[in-house]
């Protein structure tokens, strides 16, 4: 199995911690497709809680710029459309879905911790969707449906950074935890996904869905297909 992405299973809990520390947990294209397909066995093999993390300074950067020189703006494209699909893959599942989060995180990495279900963070953590810099729309709508629109539309608009204490006071953060307590969140969170049965708990879940997966994808194609998305990368980051 990939180093890229460190899995370890306990009974019914798979736990997924990101594995580059030297490039802040950027996401890839490699550990994109790795962690949704081991999404897929997790669910075929009847986990009830799928946990998220990241080795090293912080959870993930989001998507992973390192490469854009060798790439088109198809190339970019294609590795969004993909990013999206694993963000619809989590937010669907029929798991309970907790992400733990600290340092400095950005862009898709916030948006996969956005769509899990509880959402925990060291007081150390920050959020910032820079996106809309440079013109992309990804995961807006589900982070407007976590904090409310008006407090979204403010934060997106501004491309600001949430500390941990505004986190927890928008709700994109359930609970401000210390560094050592990973293992006693995760344990709380199969204790209470082992409270229901999995028809039960996938049941609930479909009930209380707000899941938008055509528009969702729909929206990012549209911004992602504007010509020059890779120049507008390029420029973001040199004005950085």
């Amino acid at each position: 199995m990939s180093e890229l992405i460190r899995v370890s299973v306990e009974d019914d809990c798979w736990s997924f911690v990101f594995n580059r520390p030297d490039k802040m947990n950027a996401l890839n294209a490699e550990v994109v497709e790795t962690l949704m397909t081991q999404i897929r066995e997790a669910h075929n093999g009847g986990a009830r809680v799928l946990a998220f993390s990241g080795n090293g300074r912080n959870f993930s950067a989001g998507f992973d710029q390192g490469d854009l020189d060798r790439e088109s703006d198809a190339d970019l494209l294609m590795r969004l459309v993909r990013i999206e699909m694993l963000l619809q893959m989590v937010a669907s599942s029929p798991c309970l879905t907790i992400a733990l989060a600290h340092g400095r995180n950005f862009g898709a990495g916030v948006d996969l911790f956005a769509v899990c279900r509880r959402r925990f963070c060291t007081m150390d953590a920050t959020f910032r969707m820079p996106g809309l810099r440079f013109g992309l729309v990804l995961g807006a709508r589900r982070f407007g449906a976590v904090v409310g629109h008006a407090q979204a539309r403010e934060i997106l608009e501004e491309t600001r950074t949430i500390t941990a204490q505004e986190a927890v006071r928008i709700g994109l953060v359930s609970k401000v935890v210390d560094a050592t307590a990973k293992a006693e969140v995760i344990a709380e969170a199969h204790r209470v996904a082992r409270l229901l049965d999995p028809e039960t708990r996938t049941h609930l879940y479909r009930v209380l869905d707000i899941e938008e997966s055509d528009r969702d994808l729909a929206d990012l194609v549209r911004s992602a297909s504007r010509p020059g998305l890779k120049a507008r990368m390029l420029t973001y980051i040199s004005e950085r």
